[in-house]
């Protein structure tokens, strides 16, 4: 009888990935996806039984029926214990943090504070978050998930100090927050916040307008990109 995995994850690059992961294991195991958050729920997944439930990419709170009775393995972009905690991407870049770790941890009941099975170096220093996102994707679904398949991996406490990263909001995207202004961190700025369904960065004119930039390029002492102009509501 084959192994049950179970994948909940929202993001349209990740679920694509999944169904790429399915056809190359789906002769090894029997693999099912979530992606609506009411899915999620005990009964749901008792019935699955699952040897592992894997999290890409998930925005809500997992219950701790589900993380207390199965093996919960969340992937974030952090060098944990550094950057538990919201809006990990923007909040290394905005840093100026450019090499990190995707950190696969087992759930527990404080956010992003579990034990850690391993780290996989990660660089974020070019590209749109998006782009990011996309190629952390395929790390995890490539590398990281298939590595807990092939191994029997024992996790290890979180050891060092314990850095908490602030879930950004829509208003931190403003332009005119941003500090010790540079050409490069202009770049970092736009970048990070482009990605689908996030609030990319924007200026605001006379309260009237809102002008949103996105697909920003380095060229020599200039930045290159496009934007939207935007009647504010």
């Amino acid at each position: 009888m084959k192994d049950i995995i179970l994948i909940a994850t929202i993001k349209d690059w990740n679920i694509n990935n999944f169904y790429e992961f399915k056809k190359k294991f789906e002769d090894k195991y029997n693999l099912y996806l979530i992606t609506n958050k009411d899915d999620l729920i005990y009964q749901n997944v008792k019935d699955l039984n699952p040897k592992y439930i894997f999290f890409p990419h998930w925005s809500w709170i997992i219950p701790d029926d589900i993380y207390n009775n199965f093996e919960c393995v969340v992937f974030h972009m952090t060098d944990l214990p550094y950057g538990r905690g919201g809006s990990p991407l923007q909040n290394l870049i905005i840093n100026e943090i450019y090499k990190t770790k995707i950190s696969a941890i087992k759930v527990d009941k404080q956010m992003d504070s579990g034990d850690i099975y391993f780290k996989e170096d990660f660089d974020v220093s070019e590209g749109s978050a998006e782009e990011i996102f996309i190629k952390a994707s395929k790390i995890t679904f490539e590398k990281l998930i298939p590595k807990f398949l092939k191994e029997k991996i024992i996790p290890y406490k979180q050891d060092g100090v314990v850095t908490i990263f602030k879930r950004r909001n829509p208003s931190q995207s403003n332009l005119n927050t941003l500090e010790n202004i540079s050409l490069d961190r202009i770049y970092d700025f736009i970048r990070m916040l482009d990605a689908k369904d996030y609030p990319k960065a924007y200026l605001l004119l006379n309260n009237k307008y809102k002008i949103e930039f996105f697909s920003v390029k380095k060229d020599n002492n200039k930045l290159i990109g496009k934007f939207e102009v935007i009647e504010n509501e």
